[in-house]
C-alpha cells in the first residue's frame, strides 16, 4: 500500500478501536510485568509458562500497534536486574527469546515492523545476541513501527555510560563542560533519535518505573492496569490509549496558557 492508503486504513481501525485519530501518542513504553504471577495463579509449577504466553501477548500488541499506525512501541523484556534471578529462570528467558525471535520474524515482516534493542546487549549469550542482530538486520528495511526491545537494561546504568562518554570527550577536550545540555545528554542513551514515550503502560496493578527509562519518561503519561501481562490484548491497548486521550499534557505549562495558544 502506498502512504496515503496506510494513512487512511490507519484511521479506520483508530475509528474502529473508538479512538481519537489525531491525537495518537506517536511512542508507547510498556513495562510487560505479571508473568509470573499469571504461571502461579494458573497452577503452573514454573514462571517459565508465564514468560511463554508473555510472547505471545506481546505478539497481539504489536499487531494491533502497526494496525493503530503507531510509530514506536518499546518494551521492557529483560532488565539489568533480572540477571540475579535464579540461574534455570534465566536460561529459560534467553531461550524464549532465541525461539520468539526465530517464530516471530515473519509477523514482523508481514506487519512491516522494524526491530530494535537497548540495552547491553553484548551481555546476552552469544547465540542470542548471534539471533537478535540477525532479526534487526532482517527488518532494518520496514517502515512501520519500530519495536525496541530493552534487554539487559538498567535506566541508572545507561545514565551512568552517557555521562561517563560524556566526560571522556571533556578529558579529550572535544568538548567543553559548557556545552553540556539536554541534547547532548540525549545523543548519549541508548535511545539516542529515538522520540520520548508519550504513554508509558504497565500492566499487572504494580505502580512503579522499575529503573525503565527515567529520562525519557519525564513527561509521559502513565497508565496502569491490573491486567497481568499474559492477559493483556488489543482492547487493554485502546483502553491505554483512550485514557491518554483524555488527558491534558502541559509540560509544565498552565492549562490557560495551553488554552491562550
Amino acid at each position: 500500500m502506498n502512504a496515503a492508503v496506510d494513512s487512511k486504513v490507519f484511521k479506520a481501525n483508530r475509528l474502529n478501536a473508538g479512538l481519537d485519530p489525531e491525537h495518537m501518542p506517536e511512542h508507547i513504553a510498556v513495562i510487560m510485568d505479571g508473568n509470573g504471577r499469571w504461571a502461579k495463579q494458573q497452577g503452573f509449577m514454573s514462571r517459565v509458562r508465564g514468560h511463554e504466553v508473555g510472547v505471545e501477548a506481546l505478539r497481539r500488541i504489536t499487531t494491533a500497534s502497526a494496525e493503530l499506525g503507531l510509530n514506536y512501541l518499546t518494551v521492557y523484556a529483560f532488565s539489568t536486574e533480572n540477571w540475579n534471578r535464579p540461574k534455570a529462570e534465566v536460561d529459560a528467558l534467553m531461550n524464549i527469546l532465541m525461539t520468539a525471535l526465530e517464530k516471530e520474524l515473519p509477523t514482523l515482516m508481514g506487519n512491516n515492523v522494524r526491530l530494535c534493542a537497548i540495552g547491553n546487549v553484548e551481555t546476552l549469550p552469544s547465540k542470542a545476541n548471534k539471533k537478535l542482530m540477525s532479526v534487526i538486520q532482517a527488518t532494518a528495511k520496514n517502515d512501520g513501527l519500530t519495536l525496541t526491545l530493552a534487554l539487559s537494561y538498567g535506566s541508572q546504568d545507561e545514565m551512568v555510560q552517557a555521562i561517563r562518554k560524556i566526560a571522556q570527550k571533556v578529558a579529550e577536550g572535544t568538548i567543553l563542560p559548557a556545552d553540556i545540555n539536554e541534547a547532548a545528554v540525549e545523543q548519549h542513551l541508548f535511545t539516542a533519535g529515538m522520540p520520548h514515550p508519550d504513554l508509558m503502560i504497565r500492566t499487572s496493578g504494580e505502580q512503579r518505573i522499575s529503573n525503565y527509562m527515567l529520562w525519557q519518561l519525564a513527561y509521559a503519561e502513565l497508565y496502569f492496569t491490573p491486567v497481568l501481562w499474559p492477559d493483556f490484548d488489543a482492547t487493554g491497548l485502546y483502553d491505554a490509549i483512550a485514557a491518554f486521550q483524555k488527558r491534558e499534557r502541559r509540560f509544565g505549562q498552565t492549562t490557560e496558557q495551553l488554552t491562550a495558544e
